[in-house]
């Protein structure tokens, strides 16, 4: 027999120590490390060598290229964000919230993919549960089977016997293994579960997608080496006060990372938001001051968001500095501008900023709407709801060009918008004859404030 080895974890990071340390070196947390039974007698352990193929070095001109086949979900949401659908062999991650959607999602999926028979592994539900579930969504595949199990041998002889095309686990953290000595749940036993699926998934190439929990800081629950271990990291996110999801592109081998896809939770399920614009402008019957439509571009998919702000007298003495959405210092920067640059008295008043919809926005080409909406609301007159901005604000107060602002204006154009207020930079190589919507060219600040309110 041999000895048993026990290692200490640091559960807020993962990082492992020999002997208990008190202040984690590496993310400088108290009293995280707990100490874990990492192998026990080695004629126990798994031997995952089997099968495994003879490497050897190859010149990189002698590689065989070729386009890796992928299977459609019957999701095109999903398909978009995976780059395509899901590749083969892939380990996909899914995070987020609790009572978010992951599971009704997954289950989503496994229900609804054709020609594909699925294994939907359950840690957390009860088989009836799942099936309450499935019958509130609608089944359309007769191939889908359901395990409830954790440990993952058990797993591993079904999986033998049934042999899916695709795999679900629901979720890692409850997976436990009988080579590791501690509980479900922890470092040690998340790392080790995750590298077994991620040995099953690349020597059948069976795609795999886990389900995983965030901690309250809203990371992926266990050691930073699960999310190196997978090839893509999607990242489920949504405001509960809204019922819509967004699903969100972390990290993707085989795909970019800048995609989202667009979900609405209704009592049969998630359903999919083809067109985005439509969550993302309040419908609202007179033109009210303090709103302005961005065009914005995430991924490759252009939609249009409106800005709120709400700019009043400071109250208490101290401005306040609130947005939603949006990021705090990159609007003070814009406050900064219209101070500093265009001499805007707002250093004494109360600003508040919100992207409707409950979605977040990066893109800098939103700059110039968020600006348009914050002078709207301290001059009290309404923008057109006809009138939507594309362009980012530098320091000096220019209005700066954004990139593919050709689609961008296609679909202000089939939204019915009469015009786009754009940077006099993007004209070069724009083909103005080809939109049916006026396009004003700017340069400052000044000619933005003067063709919007006199």
């Amino acid at each position: 027999m041999s000895k048993t080895k026990t290692v200490f974890f640091c559960q807020n990071c993962g990082v492992q120590s020999l002997k208990w340390i008190g202040k984690c070196p590496s993310c400088g947390e108290w009293n995280t490390y707990v100490e874990e039974v990492v192998e026990r007698d080695k004629d126990q352990k798994w031997n995952r060598q089997t099968d495994r193929k003879q490497s050897k070095p190859i010149l990189i001109s002698e590689i065989q290229y070729e386009q890796e086949s992928r299977k459609d979900t019957n999701n095109d949401e999903l398909n978009r964000v995976l780059g395509g659908g899901m590749v083969p062999g892939s380990l996909v991650l899914i995070g987020g919230e609790p009572g978010i959607g992951k599971s009704t999602l997954m289950l989503q999926i496994a229900l609804h993919i054709k020609n594909c028979k699925v294994l939907y592994v359950s840690g957390e539900e009860s088989e009836q549960q799942i099936k309450m579930r499935a019958e509130r969504i609608g089944s359309n595949n007769n191939e889908c089977y359901i395990l409830t199990e954790t440990s993952t041998q058990q797993i591993f002889q079904e999986i033998v016997k049934i042999s899916p095309d695709l795999l679900v686990i629901d979720s890692i953290q409850t997976l436990q293994t009988n080579i590791i000595d501690s509980s479900a749940g922890s470092i040690s036993q998340i790392k080790e579960c995750a590298a077994e699926m991620q040995h099953y998934a690349k020597l059948s190439g069976t795609p795999v997608f886990l389900i995983g929990h965030i901690t309250k800081d809203g990371n992926l629950a266990g050691p930073k080496l699960l999310e190196h271990m997978v090839d893509t990291v999607l990242q489920f996110e949504g405001d509960r006060n809204y019922g819509y999801r967004i699903l969100r592109s972390v990290k993707n081998r085989f795909g970019s990372t800048s995609e989202l896809g667009i979900y609405e939770m209704q009592g049969s399920g998630l359903r999919e938001v083809s067109n985005p614009s439509e969550i993302l402008l309040s419908q609202r019957d007179e033109n009210l001051s303090g709103t302005a439509i961005a065009a914005t571009i995430e991924g490759m998919r252009p939609m249009l968001i409106e800005t709120q702000s709400l700019v009043s007298s400071a109250a208490y003495g101290t401005p306040q500095r609130s947005s939603t959405g949006f990021e705090t210092k990159r609007l003070g920067m814009l406050l900064a501008v219209l101070e500093k640059r265009h001499g805007f008295r707002l250093g004494v008043k109360d600003v508040f900023l919100n992207i409707a919809g409950g979605i977040r926005v990066d893109d800098p080409a939103i700059d110039l709407a968020v600006i348009c909406s914050i002078l709207s609301s301290n001059e009290d007159i309404a923008i057109s709801a006809k009138d939507c901005f594309a362009a980012e604000v530098g320091l000096s107060g220019e209005i700066r060009p954004v990139n593919r602002i050709d689609q961008r204006i296609a679909e202000a154009d089939k939204l019915g918008f009469e015009r786009i207020f754009i940077s006099k930079y993007n004209l070069k190589g724009l083909e103005l004859k080809k939109y049916n919507i006026e396009i004003i060219a700017v340069s400052n600040v000044e000619q933005v404030f003067s063709k919007l309110f006199g």
